[in-house]
């Protein structure tokens, strides 16, 4: 029998990665969203759909550590000095836009003839955005380091310390009959604290000397076990003092991102959090009752719409109030626009304390899973159709009317280092891009950069490409350079053309184009380091510079043999390669007898001989 029970969780393991192993690829191929492939995965598999599992709470409550190893692996990344930096973005971005919320979401739930208590629970609910929704998306798009991205992170943060009151606040509202619980309520306050507290010792007097002991010691399984230690520990200890666990992983993070063992730890988590992550969504998936939102789907229905709109329009105010961009607030707006997880801690505590009744939890709870899956696909139907958003062109100055000795095009890492010679000698240089954050950085660098797409005609012209001498064209992208040279060769022909390229192939294009010269951008950089690699090992430096001339004089001899052929394939025989041909017996001596690296090898070698 327990054989049998066995296999029957080992199934149902399979199952769950089996469905997310097919969805998710097929989602994200669609543009979809991993996000949505593993809701759809769940819901496919759950109670609703094929029925393969009948407790998907159950995983839901494990899946939880998810998102609580994600804020551990966020906590890392939020050194103390950083969060602090952002505790106005915290406690004050982050109340406002939770009381106008509150407010207005109270409002939708009067409007649809709940009582006050109710529609402040289901308000409140509505309000606690998805920390994992919000930040697997945020994480996609590699938004989270950004400035928005940072303020978004800091209303998710101040939403799960509110979790802790608003379970209070339920207390007191229960009708139930409690037994005196003024000096029990207080209790559990002092709980929290003294939690709070013990961890944030821990961190800082603990955490440390553990993980250099650990170290020593060079185990990695157990640095491993180690770190699942810390945030299961850290949330365990949240959650005994009735505070949020995935805070006090958060917490566990911060106190562990200055530490030299930081990036090892992330490196260890982040797998499970992966994993972990994509079955919190599934299990969400698998929670929404399809019977429910058959039932009463003009209510669920009308319910998400109405807060979901309600919500985007307060976060949207709340943002162009506080002097967010217009396109900043709007997508701000949609990526919050859904109930979190924590609501289904509030609804369940507010149910059990007779707040709620079941119907309307049941509701609600459809309602949260129903707007978290409608989030990534307003997402994506924001991004698609939404204009794209202006650029400020304060400060930047359009090319106009310019004049030079030297035309540079493209103001990147090459162009940078290109100018230098020039700048070097008072030549007189114009230098144009399209990079907006770049010219404004570049300036204070003590350069003058003009604003101009060098593909346009006129913006050549307004340039001073009429007058150049020579035009450098230094972008980082091949079919924009290969515009460029058609235009300039045909409008400036007394101008020098002088041409990044990008590989091989792309300077072969250009010497057919007819440009004066061409040099790929990376192989004087390489030559150059392999040269100072023969040094390091031991080769005299004068015989490294002649290596390093010979290497130059064939790839310009099979750079002729290709371009003769008009083949790129046509200069293989001149390359040296490291793969030993079998002729253990040669028909022809060899050419030259074989060298050491340094006179250490050549004399270890003659002593081992005479031996």
């Amino acid at each position: 029998m327990s054989v049998e029970a066995g296999n029957s969780e080992l199934i149902k393991v399979v199952a769950l990665l089996g469905a997310a192993v097919v969805m998710v690829p097929i989602f994200r191929r669609l543009g979809l969203g991993s996000v949505l492939g593993y809701l759809a995965a769940g819901l496919l598999i759950g109670p609703f759909g094929l029925g393969w599992f009948s407790e998907p709470q159950a995983i839901l409550h494990v899946a939880e550590l998810g998102v609580v190893m994600f804020l551990f692996v966020i906590g890392l990344e939020m050194r103390p000095s950083h969060l602090w930096s952002l505790r106005r973005q915290i406690f004050g971005l982050g109340t406002l836009q939770i009381a106008v919320c509150a407010l207005m979401l109270t409002g939708v739930g009067l409007a649809f003839g709940y009582s006050l208590p109710v529609s402040f629970i289901c308000g409140m609910g509505f309000v606690l955005t998805s920390t994992a929704v919000v930040m697997q998306l945020l994480g996609e798009r590699g938004d989270i380091a950004l400035p928005r991205g940072q303020k978004v992170v800091s209303i998710l943060l101040f939403e799960d310390l509110l979790i802790v009151p608003l379970l209070a606040v339920v207390a007191f509202m229960s009708p139930n009959v409690v037994a005196p619980g003024g000096e029990s309520r207080w209790l559990g306050i002092g709980i929290g604290v003294a939690s709070l507290a013990g961890l944030i010792a821990a961190g800082i007097w603990l955490l440390n000397p553990l993980f250099r002991i650990l170290a020593a010691a060079k185990a990695r399984e157990v640095m491993t076990a180690a770190a699942l230690l810390v945030v299961l520990g850290a949330a365990l200890l949240m959650q005994l003092g009735g505070l949020s666990m995935a805070m006090g992983a958060f917490l566990a993070g911060v106190l562990l991102s200055e530490s030299t063992f930081r990036h090892q730890i992330e490196a260890d988590i982040e797998p499970f959090r992966g994993i972990l992550l994509g079955l919190f969504f599934l299990s969400v998936g698998m929670a929404l009752d399809l019977a429910v939102v058959t039932r009463n789907w003009p209510l669920i229905l009308g319910a998400v719409l109405a807060m979901m709109l309600v919500k985007a329009l307060c976060i949207y105010a709340v943002a162009r109030v506080t002097r967010t961009s217009h396109a900043d607030a709007l997508d701000r707006a949609v990526l919050m626009a859904q109930g979190g997880e924590f609501a289904f801690v509030l609804f369940a505590a507010a149910a059990s304390a007779n707040v709620i009744d079941a119907t309307v939890n049941a509701n609600m709870t459809a309602i949260v899973v129903l707007s978290m899956a409608l989030t990534p696909l307003a997402v994506l139907l924001l991004r698609r159709f939404a204009p794209a958003a202006q650029q400020s062109m304060d400060g930047i100055e359009a090319a106009d009317g310019q004049v030079g000795s030297v035309l540079i095009i493209g103001f990147g890492r090459f162009g940078q280092v290109m100018s230098q010679s020039l700048l070097a000698r008072d030549v007189d240089v114009t230098i144009i891009d399209t990079d907006i954050e770049m010219i404004r950085s570049a300036e204070e660098f003590g350069f003058k950069i003009y604003y101009g797409d060098g593909t346009r005609l006129d913006v050549l012209h307004a340039s001073g490409a009429g007058s150049a001498r020579a035009i450098a064209v230094c972008v980082d992208n091949r079919v924009a350079a290969n515009q460029i040279v058609e235009l300039a060769s045909h409008e400036f022909p007394h101008a020098k053309l002088l041409v990044r390229a990008y590989d091989r192939e792309h300077s072969l294009e250009l010497v057919a184009a007819g440009v004066d010269l061409q040099i790929r951008e990376t192989f004087e950089s390489a030559v150059d380091f392999g040269e100072a690699a023969l040094i390091e090992l031991g080769v005299p430096e004068d015989e490294a510079a002649n290596i390093a001339e010979e290497v130059r004089r064939l790839d310009e001899e099979r750079f002729e043999l290709e371009l003769a052929a008009g083949d790129v394939r046509a200069g293989i025989p001149l390359m040296r390669g490291n793969i030993a041909k079998p002729t253990p017996t040669p028909f022809v001596r060899p050419r030259r007898e074989s060298r050491a690296l340094n006179e250490e090898t050549a004399e270890a070698v003659r002593e081992e001989g005479q031996q």
